[in-house]
């Protein structure tokens, strides 16, 4: 019989505390994501990811994406590819990455970076549309739902092609605080599930 494919390999870009990269390295745990995250990328040195991924034995890089001297290092993109082949990553997750993935990391992933938004897209998208700004947007708006949603990414901020969407209806009486708490809740149950659902062979 033919060798069954190996799980893809999962490289995490984050900015902020990581509580999604969390919930993938959980799901791999526990069984229910047969990727594994194999390298954590931030653009923050003090990101809490760092210390996430640590705890967890998962190689973890700060790379600058400002003021670099090229006289001393590479530049960030040539930088983040070479650590992407040597770690042999085949996807590239974004999990709170406040930066737009460069031409040439997409070129070189093709329909393989995947991020997740706090808001229905693509209404509540676009530049500076990241953490309590969308929700804030969302409750000025009026609507009575919102939710994750999980897209392919692009070279612009938010218009890649949509994967899933789970609606969290809005409460009376949310702050853009509470209503976080409870789209972040849905991030974390919705965004293995669809990573495993795209690139991952079923069992």
């Amino acid at each position: 019989m033919p060798e069954a494919p190996s799980p893809p390999r999962l490289a995490v870009f984050a900015s902020g505390g990581g509580s999604n990269l969390q919930a993938l390295i959980d799901a791999h745990e526990r069984g229910d994501l047969p990727a594994p995250v194999a390298l954590v990328i931030v653009n923050k040195a003090k990101a809490g990811a760092r210390e996430r991924a640590r705890k967890h034995g998962i190689p973890e890089v700060h790379v600058n994406l400002r003021g670099v001297d090229l006289r001393e290092q590479p530049d960030p993109d040539s930088r983040i590819l070479e650590l992407l082949r040597a770690h042999e990553i085949d996807v590239v997750v974004l999990a709170g990455w406040l930066a737009l993935v460069s031409p040439r990391i997409l070129e070189a992933f093709p329909d393989r970076v995947v991020n997740i938004h706090p808001g229905p897209l693509p209404r509540f998208g676009g530049k500076g549309m990241y953490g309590l700004h969308v929700h804030r947007a969302v409750l000025e708006a009026g609507v009575e739902q919102s939710g994750p949603t999980v897209h392919l990414v692009d070279p612009r901020y938010d218009e890649g092609p949509v994967l899933a969407h789970i609606p969290v209806p809005v409460a009376e009486g949310d702050t853009p605080e509470s209503l976080q708490q409870r789209v972040l809740r849905a991030e974390h149950a919705l965004y293995w599930r669809v990573i495993r659902d795209r690139f991952c062979e079923p069992a």
